[in-house]
């Protein structure tokens, strides 16, 4: 069991691990009071890379000055996140590889959920955002090229589904939130 859940482990949230050159990187930071709303939502997450499909469920709280995120495997925690706008306190299962970065969970988190104007006053100079009409897709550019895209099922952007394709480091995030 101890092995299978360390493969799991590693296989699940490797997705989400980046280990691209600091001058490229987006190196996302924004504040939880930038998000402007108050969230509370527990969440069933999707990663798939190549022919590998993992699951994980995780608890996110937002409010003004916290952001919380609980995930948990096999129903024990494997991973605690709280930023508070400028740090980034983290708690890890021992078993959890160490490329699953708290600093990646919280770049996805706040290129999905966060509004685009906080995004874009916040991106390094060659990155560029782009949300189309109805806010229902938001694609992500360095110099010029796709880096990501982000298909939401519905507004706000934490309700309903929303799935990350980050072309970058080719995994398809999947965040389906529960009513």
């Amino acid at each position: 069991m101890r092995l299978l859940f360390n493969a799991v482990l590693i296989l699940l949230l490797a997705g989400c691990a980046t280990t691209a050159p600091p001058v490229q990187r987006l190196g996302l930071r924004l504040s939880p009071a930038s998000l402007g709303a108050t969230v509370s939502v527990q969440q069933h997450l999707t990663v798939e890379r190549g022919a590998r499909t993992d699951e994980l469920d995780a608890a996110l709280e937002i409010d003004t000055g916290h952001l919380t995120l609980v995930g948990l495997a096999f129903g024990q925690r494997v991973l605690g996140i709280d930023y508070d706008g400028s740090a980034i306190k983290e708690w890890r299962h021992p078993m959890l590889p160490a490329q699953v970065r708290a600093d990646d969970v919280l770049q996805d988190l706040q290129l999905t959920l966060w509004p685009h104007a906080a995004l874009a006053a916040a991106l390094p100079p060659g990155w560029t955002i782009v949300d189309d009409g109805d806010g229902m897709r938001r694609t992500l550019r360095l110099d010029g090229a796709v880096v990501a895209t982000v298909t939401y099922s519905a507004m706000p952007r934490w309700s309903g589904t929303v799935v990350l394709d980050n072309l970058r480091y080719r995994y398809r995030l999947t965040i389906q939130s529960a009513p």
